[in-house]
């Protein structure tokens, strides 16, 4: 089964920029898209962005106004998720997900997720 470790959370000031990496391993070539959710204090977890593995193919909040995007390096079995202008209300938990087929929900519990990284934005 899919493997998933986030890093590259941090405290970073308002206005600032970040990048959030997920590495996969264990079965990767059985993934067909990844996501990056977040999760606020005393707040549901809440869909970002998504790619699909083979083609590229990005969905996003369209909240986040063209702040964040998402990519992945198939070669180092890599997600990532650039962070730009951030503000207060992104503080949050940022998981990693993937989802193999048969696909469902991501809510699925055959869904994979890692174990979170930490994001805090201070004003």
């Amino acid at each position: 089964q899919v493997q998933l470790v986030e890093s590259g959370g941090r405290l970073v000031q308002a206005g600032g920029s970040l990048r959030l990496s997920c590495a996969a391993s264990g079965g990767t070539f059985r993934i067909y898209d990844m996501g990056w959710f977040r999760q606020a204090p005393g707040k549901e977890r809440e869909f970002v962005a998504a790619i699909t593995w083979n083609s590229g193919i990005t969905t996003y909040t369209d909240s986040l106004k063209g702040r964040f995007t998402i990519s992945r390096d198939t070669d180092k079995n890599t997600l990532y998720l650039q962070m730009n202008s951030l503000k207060t209300e992104d503080t949050a938990v940022y998981y990693c997900a993937a989802r193999s087929p048969p696909l469902r929900s991501w809510s699925d519990d055959q869904t994979r997720w890692g174990q979170g990284t930490q994001v805090t934005v201070s004003s």
